[in-house]
């Protein structure tokens, strides 16, 4: 497994509320947008396809729960943490919006 120690995603640091942690991700509220977020733990901007569908299937359990089964998107555009594989629970607003629902 690749870590980086500069890097806040693999030191995983538990400072927001934790809902998964296994030795592929770990998932918690992101510390900026206060949305649920997976990351994965190798220290690498592109994940394979498989693995990417494995991150987002488990999201989508601790999202539905968040989002208190309101509509949401998946969202891996990564802003502050570009070379770090992670993405984020984002809830659809009810109007507009071109995001497939999860």
């Amino acid at each position: 497994m690749s870590l980086n120690s500069d890097c806040e995603l693999c030191r995983g640091a538990a400072v927001t509320t934790r809902y998964y942690d296994d030795d592929e991700c770990w998932i918690a509220d992101c510390l900026i947008c206060r949305v649920p977020m997976v990351v994965w733990r190798v220290h690498d901007p592109a994940p394979p396809d498989g693995v990417r569908a494995c991150l987002i299937e488990r999201l989508a359990p601790v999202a539905e729960s968040v989002f208190e089964g309101r509509a949401w998107y998946y969202d891996d555009h990564m802003r502050n943490i570009p070379d770090h594989y992670h993405g984020h629970a984002r809830r659809r607003e009810a109007v507009g919006g071109t995001r497939a629902k999860r």
